[in-house]
């Protein structure tokens, strides 16, 4: 199943080719297998600049942080943390490498392998905002879910 659901997000047609590989390479690392992030990045290089790769992963970084903090806040009972700034650097959001409307999508794509809600609605009403039709948003949602799926095959197998 994992293979026909790569096969066909590879070929689909919703994202631009730096949206899909961008998307791609920081759902990956987002996944932290080392095989699955050496395999996309090696399809990547030819796909994306220099900057778009490195643009994908600092979202991959930066969303590992996000997630995990904001995720955490929106889980106390105590909502007094909610209005505390957060004192963490953040200044991978306002990079400007790559159109903002694909780093979103990328950022929005690592918070759904992170499942943190938080992010999640931020980045999607982000990328609402912008005009980003539903389809793509969508588009970016099954490239996270497959390469999560990928990351525990490859765990699986790992483990036999």
């Amino acid at each position: 199943d994992q293979r026909h659901n790569l096969i066909t997000l590879v070929e689909e047609k919703l994202l631009t080719e730096q949206q899909k590989w961008g998307c791609l390479l920081a759902c990956a690392c987002a996944t932290g297998s080392a095989a699955l992030i050496g395999a996309v990045e090696e399809d990547a290089v030819t796909r994306l600049s220099p900057a778009a790769r490195n643009a994908a992963k600092s979202a991959a970084t930066i969303m590992a942080m996000n997630t995990v903090y904001y995720a955490a806040i929106n889980q106390l009972n105590n909502h007094d943390y909610r209005s505390q700034a957060p004192g963490l650097s953040m200044g991978a959001l306002s990079q400007t490498d790559v159109d903002k409307i694909d780093f979103e999508l990328w950022a929005f794509a690592v918070s759904a392998v992170h499942k943190c809600d938080v992010c999640l609605n931020v980045h999607e009403a982000e990328l609402h905002k912008r005009n980003v039709p539903l389809e793509r948003v969508q588009a970016a949602l099954r490239i996270a879910a497959v390469m999560s799926a990928l990351a525990t095959a490859i765990a699986i197998e790992n483990a036999a």
